[in-house]
């Protein structure tokens, strides 16, 4: 039938076709002319394609829509049962439209549509597809509704209702309704939770689909009630050993009506039950002496029986008897002391070292070690001590040891350390910092700053977080610093962990002038600054809109401001002041980073042109400016160098000579103070530097690189004396393989600090010094320690006001045990002093002492000892008014091997009065000796 449909409708148009042949001929006869209008009916080309074919599904049918193709007579529609035919004409319709009826429902169909003229048939448009269906009903209701109680929760499940599509589950509390909705589950079942144990709950489900919502299924109910359980196991198991007999006490389990005592010999089991108290104790006796018994308890009532226990074991032990008295007693003479060491008794806890200037007596303790040695100090030399030993533990106390005597003799001092309490300074408690503190494996204690600097924070975007790696990583934009969209979440993270620690943080704000405006990876500096990576960095926010501060600041906009940053971190930490005069823990300003090197470190922005000393100096009082009309009393840290060329001539830019006022420091020093003055307070508070020491071995490898457990004497004193080089005038760096800094400076001591200090003595008083980065290597070798104890102590007598040790690539354990010379040397919260003492040592190349009293504890003096030669050195500390007990711990090359982490281990006590005490410092080694 199909096929004579298209045959007589191609007959009509093969009719219509001579037809307008015919006319056409006899309007040119009529014209009379060349008969330029005589296609005009039906078009000398062919009609185009026709475009937009819409198929839109019906109940057994599909409408066709098309856009018209001019010049078109009419077109022919086709249809294929396949995606891409072949297709079938079915119509030839004059309009650009069309349905196509008496379909089947469910079936897909595919379409094309073709326009034709008198000259011709277009090619096949964009096929368009689409499946009739039957109209959409609601669903029947649903059947088959159970409901099923739990503890606090009712679990549902219903049949599926054909052509459903989702559930509407409500429920009451009262039989037969009203209904709440509480779900609208697409399964056929739905756990209600939250319920309330021994209430009723009624429920009823409908179901939907598109065409509508269903009528309630039947009624189901149910009422959750919470599990019978056997109780939980017991806990707080202890076990106390008697004389054959174990007495076992634990916490009771709630509801629990028994327990079972379970025993073995075994660590970890078998277990055997031994008995079934009702009471959470029980004594099991019987047992063998000397012998341990494992136990864990378990908890019964009607229900069950709990897990275990814990484990808890005890070794019953017959009852003690007084340990033997000591034998082999040995008595050595030292300077003003005497050495004992003895044979240990079996079962001795600690031993009683008894006294006297008489041979046979009587005799006075005067310690209780519970090791076999002891060190009697504070005694007089040409005196002989006669000395007898006991031995205890808890049954009592043993009969002395044979007698053993000794006479101290005076040694000459090899080093004399000179204090002068009349010449002291406050310690500032910001000398104890460190880069990246919570980031420190095996940190030490009681660290006092935290600096959150370096490369990465540059380009800071404090509103996004984003941040470029400049030269450390493929001049990268990244969420590194972190992933967070809260604006400044990466230093408020950072300051909060520091509060957390007691301690003082030190954040940096952007001075170079462009930030990361995106987190999309490396930034090309083939051109730099590509504008399109980053943003614009303004000081004060007002200069350019009027827009007040805002914790949410627009992170499209082009400019990102310095107050506003400084004015949202005060916010985050409401109340607490941490730009204010006095701060628990206040937080610190760094302005950037190592600004001499931005045009390496930070290509991607600076460019290859380094910034002039000039603008630097610019930029850094329009930025502080800004921020002290925020916060007057925010402390704030400049220029932040990244070494000695940076101090020295501003990397080259600047004709230095060594003793000229023509450095760096000089320049800014002066700027600052002017504008200071202008502005009525100081803009900058902390002269700040880095100081990586350059140090170099026979072989031409710097100090920092010296990462070996064994180092050869050379390299040992290369670590060991460069801190030298920041004080000591002295000082000629004659170990150092490659000594620039000495020859840049006419050969002659390179005293950093001491210069430091003189320029702004004399053009900016009352500007502090800072050391945010520094490095002296050794970092697996006592030498390491040597040097960062010496650093410290350094730090402390010269006035530093802060400092902040660079965690290297690695490991460094022996560096961080530096610290614990100063804080936390006894294991718990034993420090330094507050308050440097004047410590001058007669040989400074192999001993240096610092010296410190506690204003927290009148009588109180802490000293550090530090002896940085191959040999042991008799040291004479004088001048210091002495009272009570020295309390020594001590770090040598023997009691640090194997150490994790390095930390002081005490070597005894020794009796103190007077201004003079002597002791012989091991080579190489740290000691602090606290006298209280």
């Amino acid at each position: 039938m199909a096929f004579l449909l298209r045959v007589r409708e191609n007959l009509r148009i093969l009719l219509m076709g001579l037809l307008l042949v015919q006319l056409a001929g006899c309007a040119g006869l009529s014209s009379g002319g060349n008969g330029s209008n005589g296609n005009s009916g039906g078009g000398t080309t062919a009609p185009a394609t026709p475009a937009g074919l819409i198929a839109t599904a019906g109940n057994a049918e599909v409408s066709l829509t098309w856009s018209a193709s001019p010049g078109a007579t009419g077109y022919y529609v086709q249809r294929a049962m396949v995606s891409g035919g072949p297709y079938t004409q079915i119509a030839v319709p004059a309009a650009n439209s069309y349905t196509n009826t008496g379909l089947t429902n469910g079936t897909t169909y595919y379409y094309v549509v073709s326009a034709f003229n008198f000259a011709g048939q277009s090619a096949n448009s964009s096929q368009a597809s689409a499946t009739p269906s039957a109209p959409v009903t609601p669903p029947t209701a649903p059947t088959g509704l159970q409901a099923t109680a739990g503890n606090m929760q009712v679990s549902l499940v219903w049949a599926a209702s054909a052509g459903a599509t989702s559930y509407h589950v409500k429920r009451s509390t009262t039989n037969g309704g009203p209904y709440t909705q509480i779900s609208a589950p697409t399964a056929a079942s739905f756990t209600d939770t939250g319920l309330s144990n021994g209430t009723t709950y009624y429920y009823v489900v409908s179901a939907l689909n598109s065409a509508g919502e269903s009528a309630n299924s039947s009624q189901a109910n149910a009422t959750p009630v919470a599990p019978a359980a056997p109780p939980a196991a017991p806990t707080g198991l202890n076990a106390t050993a008697g004389n054959a007999q174990v007495s076992l006490a634990w916490t009771a389990s709630t509801g629990a009506t028994s327990y079972h005592v379970k025993r073995s010999t075994t660590n970890g089991g078998p277990y055997t039950q031994v008995a079934t108290p009702t009471t959470p104790s029980d004594t099991d006796t019987g047992l063998t002496n000397g012998t341990t018994y494992y136990y864990v308890v378990s908890a019964l009532n009607a229900t069950g029986e709990s897990a275990n226990s814990a484990q808890a074991s005890a070794t019953p032990v017959a009852p003690a008897t007084p340990p033997a008295a000591p034998t082999g007693l040995q008595a050595t003479a030292g300077n003003a002391q005497v050495s004992l060491v003895w044979t240990a008794s079996s079962g001795a806890t600690s031993y009683h070292v008894k006294r006297s200037t008489t041979s046979g007596g009587p005799y006075t303790q005067v310690a209780a070690p519970t090791t076999t040695s002891d060190t009697d100090t504070g005694l007089t030399n040409g005196t002989t001590y006669y000395y007898v030993v006991s031995a205890l533990n808890t049954a009592g106390e043993s009969a002395n040891s044979s007698q053993a005597s000794a006479t101290p003799a005076g040694a000459a001092a090899d080093v004399t350390i000179t204090v002068n309490p009349a010449i002291a300074k406050p310690i500032s408690p910001y000398i104890y910092g460190i880069n990246f503190y919570s980031g420190v494996t095996g940190a030490p204690p009681l660290l006092t700053m935290d600096r959150d600097g370096g490369n990465r924070w540059t380009a800071y975007n404090w509103e996004t977080n984003a941040s470029n790696a400049g030269s450390d990583y493929l001049y990268e934009n990244d969420d590194y610093l972190s992933p967070s969209t809260v604006p400044a979440e990466a230093v408020r993270s950072f300051i909060a962990g520091d509060q957390a620690v007691d301690a003082a943080s030190l954040v940096t704000f952007q001075l170079q002038g462009l930030v990361a405006g995106d987190e999309s990876g490396p930034v090309s500096t083939a051109n730099p600054p590509d504008m399109t990576r980053f943003k614009t960095v303004v000081d004060k926010k007002s200069t350019v809109s009027s827009v007040p501060f805002t914790l949410t600041p627009p992170t499209t906009d082009a400019n990102v401001y310095m107050d506003e940053f400084i004015w949202a971190l005060d916010q985050k930490f409401s109340g607490m002041g941490i730009f204010g005069a006095s701060p628990t823990h206040p937080t610190l300003i760094s302005l950037d980073n190592e600004p001499e090197l931005w045009n390496s470190t930070h290509l991607e922005v600076q460019g290859p042109t380094a910034v002039t000393s000039d603008n630097y100096i610019t930029k850094t009082i329009t930025l502080t400016t800004a921020l002290k009309d925020q916060f007057p009393n925010a402390v704030i840290f400049g220029p932040v160098h990244y070494g000695f060329q940076g101090i020295y001539n501003w990397q080259g830019e600047l004709s230095a000579t060594p003793n000229g006022a023509n450095w760096f420091p000089d320049k800014y020093l002066q700027a600052l103070k002017t504008a200071s003055t202008t502005y009525g307070k100081p803009l900058v508070d902390v002269y700040d530097f880095h100081w990586y020491v350059e140090e170099y071995d026979p072989n031409g490898t710097r100090a920092l690189d010296l990462t070996s457990t064994t180092l050869t004497d050379a390299q040992i004193q290369l670590i060991v004396q460069s801190p030298r080089a920041l004080w000591d005038p002295t000082f000629t760096d004659s170990t150092n393989s490659n000594p620039w800094i000495y020859q840049e400076l006419g050969n002659t001591p390179i005293n950093l600090l001491g210069r430091l200090q003189a320029k702004i003595n004399a053009e900016n008083p009352g500007m502090k010094i800072s050391i945010t980065e520094y490095e002296n290597g050794g970092w697996n070798h006592i030498a390491g320690t040597i040097a960062q104890a010496d650093n410290l102590g350094i730090f402390g007598a010269q006035g530093l006001f802060a400092a902040s040790f660079w965690p290297p690539n690695g490991t460094y354990s022996y560096a961080l045990a530096g610290f614990r010379a100063f804080r936390g040397f006894d294991g718990a919260n034993a420090s330094f002093g507050d308050t440097s003492l004047q410590a001058t040592s007669s040989n400074v190349q192999n001993v240096v002492v610092y010296a410190s009293t506690d204003s927290t504890t009148p009588g109180r003096t802490v000293f550090v000892a530090i002896n940085r030669s191959a040999s042991a050195q008799v040291t004479a500390i004088n001048g210091a008014a002495l009272s009570g007990t020295a309390y020594m711990y001590q770090m040598t090359a023997t009691t640090t091997q194997g150490q994790s982490p390095v930390a002081p281990v005490s070597i005894g006590t020794m009796a103190v009065s007077g201004s003079s005490l002597t002791i012989t410092l091991p080579a190489l080694s740290v000691t602090t000796i606290d006298v209280h």
